[in-house]
């Protein structure tokens, strides 16, 4: 499986995982530990939702951790 980005090597994605929620206007709602943590909305989240679709668990994960940002270097906010 291909990848852009590095894989997951701190088991972060798996111990504490990301939720989504598709909002009726297209808006993708992401939450990490039930907290909405990103909202993306436009031609972003068009694009987010037509990946998402086709994604397996694993890639669902990276692309709801690329679209939030904050935690692409490990970053993320307790």
């Amino acid at each position: 499986m291909s990848r852009s980005g590095p894989p997951d090597a701190r088991g972060r994605l798996v111990e504490d995982p990301f939720d989504h929620r598709v909002t009726a206007s297209g808006t993708v709602l992401a939450y990490r530990g039930g907290r909405l943590v990103a909202t993306i909305s436009g031609a972003r989240a068009a694009r987010l939702v037509a990946a998402l679709e086709t994604a397996d668990e694993d890639r669902v994960q990276h692309l709801l951790a690329r679209a939030t940002g904050n935690y692409r270097r490990g970053n993320e906010r307790r």
